[in-house]
């Protein structure tokens, strides 16, 4: 990052915009106030290693900790603002965070839990006199020394059960993920901007490093209303970004969308969650050829990743529209079986999908028995997804393997039955899960959202039986079809909450599985 800011010191590094005005920055700029950051919390007594945790939105504030923690070799542990105060407690708890960064309108969710954090000795809180208090430290840079295996960022899985787990990227893992997200896409030129809608502490943090080694513009908003963000999209020539299938499927509906001049844009990154048929070709009607598709988690990635021209292509044997890609060269991935994670199956056969690449964990941070877990003994990352590969190399995601639905006998995978539904031409998006049912154990349910004011639900429901009934069986139909027009719940990184739309219908079952 030092050398990169050094090489395009005049180029415009950072682009920070509310919607309606915007704030620039040089490379010599933002690497200048990243390095007052570094000095300023050195001067705190902190060391390099240290864990810091950090509440923000995406700001000028954001990259100066992102360089500063860079530059000072602090572990940066990012915290989400959709969480709880107590998922905030837990990750600074168990990071041992001597400090935590925090803007100002999130102070009182630091404020909740300080007393409950033995190792939190500093709040750095970013407020009106940020700007004069950042500028009292010391521009020059303290050149920390840094190995390449020193740990870089604790991410946190975003887990619906239980305590989340933490994520440890060192220098080294961080920029191979970033190479490997790359790798695929066209070249990045100097002054190429990247836009970052979702929080660059989450899946678009990803984009920020090779957008900056490469002398490009790292384009920032703080919030994502899909009217503003087409506009911004257009206004900044932004050519790279990264989405969540959500936030592009309510991007391509904008009103104005198809009307806006898009010859910038060169790559829209979708990833953090599965995307249907309906969205991804929606996508690429309305905005060119330029959608890419990538696999891993948070443990361990990129693995898969997968141009528009494969993704729609047509490949005999294979159906590139509803697979994740093939494996990125770097990459190893099999198909292992899920009672023995030693053995790899053949092509062609169901089973958890294990991946190796070099931009994976270590380990859970200070968590050896769910470590042991995830990891196997040759070194790959048991994933929790069933999938499969097929005969040309591409690997489909059938579903989480805690979600699988067992119908009279039949396993059926809920995200076969949400790409099935989400072609209905009425539905916006869909989350379908086990229910109990008296007669098959358990059989799925589908909640689907439609429009506001669309009162068609009965013939819908109808429908939606048949259309699943006609494109994969009988016994997969869902038992249950419920139609309503409020968004469905996501967690604080956009995955549609199954869990949360499951409860009401297990109320006063002994287990959230049905048996005959």
């Amino acid at each position: 990052m030092r050398q990169a800011a050094h090489l395009n010191s005049h180029r415009t590094a950072i682009i920070y915009t509310d919607g309606t005005t915007s704030e620039h920055l040089s490379f010599a700029e933002a690497w200048q106030r990243g390095v007052r950051m570094a000095n300023a919390l050195l001067d705190l007594g902190l060391h390099p290693g240290d864990r810091i945790g950090v509440l923000e939105d995406n700001s000028i504030g954001a990259q100066d900790f992102f360089a500063g923690a860079a530059a000072g070799g602090f572990v940066r542990v990012p915290l989400y603002a959709r969480n709880s105060v107590d998922s905030h407690h837990h990750m600074l708890d168990h990071t041992g965070c001597r400090a935590v960064v925090v803007a100002g309108h999130y102070l009182d969710e630091i404020d909740a839990v300080r007393d409950r954090l033995p190792n939190l000795e500093h709040v750095v809180v970013r407020g009106d006199d940020y700007e004069s208090w950042l500028a009292g430290f010391s521009a020059d840079d303290p050149n920390v020394e840094i190995s390449p295996d020193d740990w870089y960022i604790i991410r946190h899985t975003g887990g619906t059960t239980g305590k989340s787990k933490g994520v440890a990227y060192s220098h080294r893992s961080w920029l191979a993920a970033g190479r490997d997200w790359f790798y695929n896409f066209p070249p990045m030129e100097a002054g190429d901007r990247c836009l970052h809608v979702g929080p660059i502490s989450h899946g678009s943090g990803y984009l920020y490093t090779p957008t900056w080694l490469s002398g490009g513009t790292n384009v920032m908003l703080d919030h994502f209303d899909p009217a503003e963000t087409i506009e911004i999209m257009e206004r900044e020539k932004i050519s790279y970004m990264f989405a969540v299938p959500a936030m592009l499927n309510a991007l391509a509906r904008e009103p104005s969308a198809r009307s806006r001049d898009w010859s910038s844009l060169r790559v829209v990154q979708i990833g953090g969650s599965p995307i249907a048929d309906e969205t991804a070709l929606l996508g690429r009607e309305v905005f060119g050829p330029v959608l890419f598709q990538g696999y891993g988690q948070t443990e361990a990635v990129p693995v898969c990743m997968m141009g528009p021209d494969e993704w729609f292509s047509e490949v005999p044997g294979s159906n590139p529209l509803r697979s994740t890609g093939r494996a990125l060269p770097f990459a190893l991935l099999e198909i292992r079986d899920p009672e023995d994670s030693s053995l790899s199956l053949p092509i062609g056969e169901e089973g958890e999908i294990a991946i190796r690449c070099d931009g994976q964990m270590t380990g859970f941070w200070e968590n050896p028995e769910a470590t042991a877990e995830r990891i196997t003994a040759d070194g790959f990352v048991l994933t929790g997804d069933i999938g499969r590969l097929d005969e040309n190399g591409y690997l489909y995601v059938l579903d989480r393997k805690d979600d699988m639905i067992i119908s009279g006998g039949y396993n059926i995978w809920p995200a076969e039955l949400e790409n099935t539904i989400a072609e209905h031409p009425a539905v916006v998006e869909v989350a379908v899960f086990a229910v109990p049912d008296d007669r098959w154990g358990e059989t799925p349910a589908a909640v689907c959202v439609v429009a506001e004011g669309d009162d068609n639900h009965d013939a819908y429901r109808t429908e939606i039986v048949q259309l699943c009934v006609d494109q994969l069986g009988s016994y997969k139909k869902p038992g249950v079809v419920e139609l309503r027009t409020d968004p469905l719940p996501k967690s604080p990184v956009g995955k549609v909450q199954r869990r949360t739309l499951r409860e009401p219908y297990w109320q006063g079952v002994d287990r959230r599985v049905g048996g005959v």
